[in-house]
């Protein structure tokens, strides 16, 4: 009985500890961004999908806020997951990433993290800050799921806002 609860609480601390691993590690630092920009652009291209970039870094709080907000919201998630290919784009002491967030036109300039919308030839689309989709000390689930809507593919199709006579 004794060794079975010693297993469950070493399982139990397992789990936490790789949930808050997780949060923790949701940017790279060590990535080559410009790298990995341009293939989340190619795999945009090939699956009718913008490309939706989260800049921040590990130490922000709020980043990490964002990214548990969506992944705990199976509907937000299959929203994003439908039109968006993800890319976490590190801003840190370690690396800035500065050249790519000077090409982004300085996205920065609203603080972390900072969503930028590319199309599938990698062209910005849009920058949101993301102080207009909080809530208090959270985030509020319509204002993302709108953003996540009114930048989707779909959304920019000219067909649709053609009229017809």
């Amino acid at each position: 009985m004794t060794r079975l609860f010693i297993l469950l609480l070493l399982a139990a601390g397992f789990s936490a500890s790789a949930q808050s691993h997780s949060l923790d590690s949701i940017y790279n630092p060590a990535a080559n961004a410009r790298q990995d920009m341009a293939a989340a652009v190619r795999k945009a291209a090939a699956d009718n999908k913008h490309v939706l970039l989260q800049i921040g870094g590990n130490w922000c709080i709020w980043c990490r806020r964002l990214y548990k907000f969506v992944h705990d919201r199976p509907e937000l998630l299959q929203e994003q997951d439908k039109n968006y290919v993800v890319y976490h784009l590190n801003y840190s002491k370690e690396n800035k990433n500065l050249d790519i967030l000077k090409e982004l036109g300085f996205p920065q300039r609203f603080g972390f993290p900072v969503l930028v919308i590319l199309d599938a030839k990698g062209r910005r689309l849009h920058t949101q800050n993301t102080a207009l989709l909080e809530s208090a000390d959270s985030y509020d689930e319509k204002k993302i799921a709108d953003m996540l809507r009114d930048w989707s593919p779909q959304a920019l199709e000219p067909a649709r806002y053609i009229e017809k006579r």
